[in-house]
């Protein structure tokens, strides 16, 4: 089965080509699960002083407040000085390249991010001049709305972290100082009668500091995800294209499979008027001629009978091997339409049944013979005519010695495969007898491969749902 094309828009000429389309944005949901999950309630509230996320925060300020604080000083000064010396040309180039700086600066604080949180914040798409000429690339730069958006998360995110970090040790130390207060009361002046409320206010400081410190945090991320990804509104378009991109590729390997199904069914209804012609045709020229003939002994017996008992005898003998071969001819007849030994006795004794007929020793090897009844009556019977087929050209073309039929079920598939060591070389040519049988094969939403190297054997697969 060919694999559906994958569709992809061109895009404008004179554009460079889109970024990878990004995931969408988390929502605050799926932030407060993996940075704040002690604002959830329950066990992770009770768990918040040991939770695994409260020290990830803890890691996050103490490391984000220094990378923070150098990148903001940069930032700042060049953008004053760039400010400054607007008026003199000489600031929109530094402008510029303080924009272009705050690009890599973005992607290594979003990597940190990742690193330290696990959150995962897509790199948004930046504006590109369809012009190559510096001045219209610089004007690109310099309207950016994302660029800016990183400089002002160099601000804000630094006076978050700094909160978090003055959280961490002011709060998280008062609450340390009020547990441990018992041990050095004597040397203070505050009244023994006041340790129990000091220690109570240290207990209570050792959870509010961490639900304090997961709250910033989280808030740290949604200012990441809003000035270092994709803004809401473009995540939003990026989704939709994500999803209209997918329902693309759906609807073009739906059409390839209608178009496969309309060509399968095509064959199928050929193959079955194929095989209607063939039966009247075996039944004109074989059982009805033999009826005809099997009347005539008949009448010269009944003439005989009374004159020449020895030539009505004769005539009656005639006209019972006639009969056997004309019931022998029908039943053959009638099992290659329908094989009553697979109704009576399953597909496993219908396939040792062909063996047994077949002038090259078989081998039927089933594992399992009681997992074969899952496969349905359609499922079964291409099975078995398959073989059949298979059989047959082993013992007129391949000069095979040996041949072994295998036969599974494995993951509601039926799967069978017919192996011979013969010369090989054999092709499924339209028309042919292994051609309408991938016919009937697809028809059941199935595959019908053949492995025939010239010298190497011939090896034959089919695979059916069992629901077929």
């Amino acid at each position: 089965t060919a694999a559906a094309p994958t569709l992809v828009a061109p895009a404008p000429v004179g554009a460079s080509a889109a970024p990878p389309l990004p995931a969408p944005a988390l929502t605050v949901d799926d932030d407060l699960r993996v940075v704040a999950p002690a604002l959830t309630g329950g066990r992770e509230l009770l768990r918040a002083p040991v939770s695994a996320a409260t020290w990830r925060a803890v890691s996050q300020a103490t490391v984000g407040m220094w990378l923070l604080l150098a990148a903001s000083i940069a930032l700042v000064m060049a953008l004053g000085i760039s400010v400054a010396f607007a008026l003199l040309v000489v600031g929109i180039p530094l402008l510029v390249l303080t924009l272009l700086v705050a690009r890599p600066l973005a992607g290594l604080e979003r990597s940190r991010l990742h690193a330290q949180l696990g959150v995962d914040i897509p790199a948004p798409e930046y504006r590109r001049a369809v012009d190559a000429r510096l001045w219209r690339r610089a004007w690109g730069v310099l309207t950016d709305v994302r660029s800016w958006a990183h400089l002002a998360y160099a601000l804000l995110g630094l006076g978050v972290t700094v909160l978090q970090t003055m959280l961490v040790w002011v709060l998280g130390g008062f609450a340390l100082a009020g547990i441990a207060f018992p041990l050095y009361v004597t040397s203070t002046d505050v009244p023994v009668s006041r340790v129990p409320f000091l220690v109570l206010a240290g207990l209570v400081g050792t959870w509010v500091w961490p639900l304090a410190l997961q709250a910033l945090t989280l808030l740290h991320v949604r200012l990441a995800r809003g000035l270092l990804g994709w803004p809401r509104s473009a995540a939003a378009v990026q989704a939709a294209r994500v999803a209209a991109q997918v329902a693309q590729e759906r609807a073009s390997q739906a059409e390839v499979r209608a178009v496969q199904l309309r060509e399968t069914r095509t064959r199928a209804v050929g193959t079955a008027e194929d095989d209607r012609r063939r039966i009247e045709r075996d039944l004109h020229d074989g059982a009805q001629q033999r009826l005809v003939a099997l009347g005539v002994e008949l009448g010269v017996a009944k003439r005989a009978a009374a004159q020449d008992p020895v030539a009505a005898a004769a005539a009656l003998d005639h006209a019972h091997r006639e009969v056997k071969e004309t019931l022998a001819e029908l039943r053959d007849l009638v099992r290659g339409i329908h094989p009553a030994v697979l109704t009576d006795r399953g597909l496993d004794a219908a396939l040792s049944a062909l063996a047994a007929r077949c002038t090259v020793p078989v081998t039927v090897d089933v594992p399992d013979p009681a997992s074969l009844a899952a496969a349905g009556p359609s499922a079964q019977a291409a099975a078995y005519f398959v073989t059949a087929e298979a059989l047959t050209n082993v013992a007129r073309h391949s000069g095979a010695r040996t041949a072994t039929v295998r036969a599974t079920v494995h993951d509601s598939v039926l799967r069978l495969e017919v192996v011979d060591d013969g010369r090989g070389g054999a092709t499924a040519r339209p028309g042919s007898g292994l051609d309408g049988l991938r016919s009937r094969v697809e028809v059941l939403d199935g595959t019908l491969t053949l492995d025939s190297p010239v010298g190497g054997g011939t090896r034959l697969t089919v695979e059916v749902p069992c629901a077929s």
